[in-house]
């Protein structure tokens, strides 16, 4: 008899094979050799030891050879043939025709080997546990049907006295009928149930054929020496011996494999294990397959390994030959390992494996390795999927904003509302706007505090003066010197897709032969476009719908189609009380540390700011405000150096020294303006009016003078067209109202006029200072003069009425900056009034008017006294008009 061990479920079972082989010759040559593994346990041992080492099966393997004569032995005991000791097994089906080594280590199941030795003949009734976790042995644990078994031999185990290794020989099915406790084992009595086979021989015989070549298949891909095991299962022509064969070499679960004793269907068996056989034939073939494409692989990345190796020995070489000039594989290195690490949409990360790989391929010393090289550097350098997150906390926004900028309580707003609406919304487009207003209001610094409000990072960039598109959109890469444009590298700097962007200057971009940069914007400040902005030199679309664009401007000269997709709020300007303000939150405090200054070495009284602004500075901004202050800053320095030397003086030795109203004129100089009325006397011919500039509101003086002469008009003071018109245009009113303003026909005849506007070097055009005009000439005509108080704007036409104008809030701070108390606007613009500051409206009387009349009632100290109804005479023959 040969044994062979079969791995099976992580058991190795030991078969014998000779129960399958009927020709003594074959028998005899069946090899005795086998794998050297470990026999396993079915009875699990409860020190957990389930395994021996390979000399010790071999041992075992020697013990279970017996003679062909021990088959023959009488049973022993009390020759009852259906009642016999119950060994329980774990983990293990035991099958008619199958041999197995156990490790028998509780106690009923040894008491139940050594009295079926002593008294049954070495017959043992051998069932499955249902639960393999259980330790005690219960017979509602036990399945019904199990296998009579001969006991071949047995031996102590080597480590465990208590546990004892048996080998068994499967002899016939049984079914359990009952089950007696004795003592401390268990006694079954049973019937011997056989399966039938009720098959023609021909179907016996096609099945066999199909079973032995699905095993053959399985045993090849699964199983240990599985030619031998093919060798054995083409030999056996019984069926059922065969199903019991296969099934014990499969790694089918215990519930599945007991069903083949339980049931006695053999057809069912047969297509279970047909089944199982069939679908571990196609796993293994998508295995199979899976090791072939993996094994490909391998081969290829060896290859590709390999030839690398041997280009980069190839490299060092040429590299000492050249003095280093093919040092460039370390930096193709870290380029592909910052590849590898980088966070990078599908279609970049292709184009960027595309061009590493013709990195590779060149030469490093060549000038298309540096322009592939730069190419990728940007690609890893621009933030595809980096974002900040976004502070939507608008307790701590609204404090930063108030803390960095006092007013401006427009932007304040809109900024609010922005990071409500990303509150409740995950995804919205960052906001697009514009500030329009005049140097100095704090656009810049605006950017920076509604970053830092956001939690955005802070990019800026100037547009004043651009005047090449690629300058937006950079340049294609086949130009020498290409880099992609200012949007690709801000981003690249701040290293994230979602900053705060600042437009500088968007005004101020010029356009020439080169492109228009400011129609390339189009695309960038588009909120349904800037998602696939595409630059010229990366050439793939980048994401810019989750930056918050700001853009700044001094005035609204900007193309209309740039204009339409930004959200324009002004910044007019600031009064007084904001200015000072201003002054003492930030500008003071600022220009104390700049200089070097300590607590204690000076202090500029509220007085002394508010003088500042009236005789020192005339600006809608506050540059020239911050200016004064560090100057008065620097002399305070100076003095203090010049007394106690380059050291800042100790706090006991510090002088306080004050500025105020009084002696402001030592450290600014004297005033360069003159506060309240320029005249406080009434003059004739002369006015004030308001004018909107790029830098803010200022007051305009209009002068007209009568002369004799022969009727001509004449005008002076840098003239625009418009404002040449609107002279022209006045004077037409004033003429046409002749008879009731007082004037007769031979002074306009006789008179000459000549309206000026003073600082002649300074361009003064617009189409709001008609109704000014009209009353200066009124007055030069009349002799009465106007009010020194009063300032007005509004276009005039030619029927006397007044129309509406821009820039209201502009103007009316230049008058309230001027020390005007009276100011006439176009009844048109009442409604403007609510968006001017109260503190601005609480000094000035402002006082709608409609037509020319009403002005004339406020601005001259009297009114003209209309001339008498003229009679007049008609000549019939002449058609002429006589005056009498």
């Amino acid at each position: 008899m040969s044994e062979h061990k079969i791995a099976q479920d992580n058991i190795d079972i030991d078969v014998d094979v000779s129960s399958t082989v009927a020709d003594d010759q074959e028998r005899d040559s069946a090899p005795n050799d086998t794998t050297g593994d470990v026999a396993a346990t079915a009875d699990r041992v409860e020190d957990g030891d389930s395994k021996d080492s390979d000399d010790k099966d071999n041992e075992d393997k020697d013990n279970t050879i017996e003679d062909d004569d021990a088959k023959d032995d009488s049973i022993k005991g009390d020759g009852t043939e259906n009642y016999l000791p119950l060994l329980a097994l774990r983990d293990v089906v035991v099958y008619p025709h199958m041999q197995i080594a156990l490790f028998v280590g509780r106690e009923p199941s040894v008491k139940a080997v050594e009295l079926a030795q002593a008294e049954y003949g070495n017959k043992v009734l051998v069932v499955a546990q249902k639960d393999s976790l259980t330790e005690d042995i219960d017979q509602d644990n036990l399945y019904q049907y199990g296998t009579v078994c001969r006991i071949v031999s047995t031996m102590p185990h080597d480590s465990d006295e208590n546990c004892i290794k048996v080998l068994i020989e499967g002899q016939y099915r049984a079914r359990v009928d009952d089950i007696e406790n004795h003592d401390d084992l268990l006694m079954a009595s049973f019937e011997r149930a056989d399966l039938d086979v009720s098959m023609d021989e021909s179907q016996q015989k096609n099945t066999i054929q199909a079973l032995t070549t699905l095993f053959e298949s399985y045993a090849d891909a699964r199983l240990r020496n599985a030619r031998e095991l093919t060798r054995v299962a083409k030999r056996i022509d019984d069926l059922l011996e065969l199903v019991y064969f296969i099934s014990t070499r499969v790694s089918m679960d215990l519930d599945i494999k007991q069903s083949f004793l339980e049931n006695d269907d053999l057809k069912t068996h047969i297509n279970t294990l047909t089944e199982y056989l069939v679908k571990q034939s196609a796993e293994q073939n998508i295995e199979q397959d899976i090791q072939e494409a993996v094994r490909q692989q391998m081969e290829d990345n060896q290859r590709e390994y390999f030839l690398n190796e041997k280009m980069k020995a190839i490299k060092n070489e040429l590299s000492d030959m050249n003095d280093g000039a093919f040092d460039g594989e370390d930096d193709v290195a870290e380029l592909e390992q910052r590849l590898e690490d980088a966070d990078l949409p599908e279609d970049v990360r292709k184009k960027a494996d595309q061009e590493l790989k013709k990195l590779k391929m060149m030469p490093p010393a060549s000038s298309e390795s540096s322009v592939v090289r730069n190419y990728i550097e940007w690609i890893l350098d621009t933030p595809w999927n980096a974002t900040t997150k976004v502070s939507i906390n608008l307790e701590k926004a609204k404090t930063v904003l108030d803390e960095d900028h006092y007013g401006l309580q427009d932007v304040k707003d809109r900024i609010l509302e922005y990071l409500a609406v990303q509150s409740r919304v995950k995804k919205l487009r960052g906001p697009i706007l514009c500030l329009v207003g005049p140097p100095g209001v704090g656009k810049t610094s605006l950017g920076e505090s509604i970053a830092r409000a956001t939690g955005r990072k802070f990019v800026r960039m100037a547009l004043g003066g651009v005047r090449d598109e690629a300058e937006i959109r950079g340049h294609r890469r086949t130009y020498i010197g290409a880099m992609p444009g200012k949007i690709v590298q801000s981003l690249a700097k701040v290293e994230v897709k979602n900053p705060l962007f600042l437009l500088d200057e968007i005004d101020k971009m010029a356009q020439d032969f080169r492109g228009d940069p400011a129609s390339a914007l189009l695309e960038v400040l588009d909120p349904s476009q800037n998602d696939t902005f595409n630059d010229h030199y990366l050439d793939m679309d980048l994401d810019l719908s989750q930056v918050m664009f700001i853009c700044t401007a001094n005035s609204m000269d900007i193309p209309p189609a740039l204009l339409d997709r930004m959200e324009v709020i002004r910044l007019p300007g600031y009064t007084e009380e904001e200015k000072v303000n201003i002054a003492q939150k930030y500008l003071v405090p600022k220009a104390i540390k700049n200089n070097g200054l300590k607590e204690g070495e000076i202090e500029i009284v509220e007085a002394a700011l508010h003088s500042i602004v009236r005789s020192y500075t005339r600006e809608a901004g506050v540059r020239n405000l911050e200016r004064e202050v560090n100057k008065i800053c620097r002399k305070v320095v100076r003095g203090s150096v010049e007394t106690h030397g380059a050291r800042a003086p100790k706090k006991a030795e510090r002088q306080l020294i004050v500025v105020d109203d009084k002696n402001i004129d030592d450290y600014l100089g004297v005033h360069q303006y003159d506060y309240g009325l320029a005249e406080e006397e009434p003059e004739i011919g002369r006015i004030t009016g308001l004018a909107w500039t790029q830098v803010g509101g200022e007051l305009l003086t209009i002068e007209a003078v009568a002369m004799k002469g022969k009727g001509e008009l004449s005008f002076t003071g840098s003239l625009g067209d418009v404002m040449k018109e609107s002279i022209r245009a006045a004077m037409s009113v004033v003429r046409a109202r002749g008879d009731s303003l007082g004037i007769d026909y031979e002074t306009f005849k006789t008179t000459d006029v000549h309206v000026h506007m003073p600082e002649g070097a300074t361009p003064k055009d617009g189409p709001s200072a008609g109704g000014a005009l009209t009353t200066a000439l009124v007055s030069a005509l009349t002799g009465i003069a106007i009010r020194p108080d009063i300032a007005m704007t509004g276009e005039i036409t030619l029927r006397g009425k007044i129309l509406r104008i821009g820039g209201l809030k502009e103007k009316l701070l230049a008058a309230h900056r001027g020390g005007i108390k009276h100011v006439l606007i176009p009844a048109t613009n009442e409604r403007d009034l609510a968006d001017i500051p109260d503190n601005v409206k609480a000094g000035l009387t402002i006082q709608p008017v409609a037509t020319i009349d009403e002005i004339l009632k406020v601005a001259l100290v009297s009114m003209p006294v209309p001339l008498k109804p003229a009679k007049v005479t008609v000549d019939k023959t002449s058609s002429k008009a006589l005056h009498n």
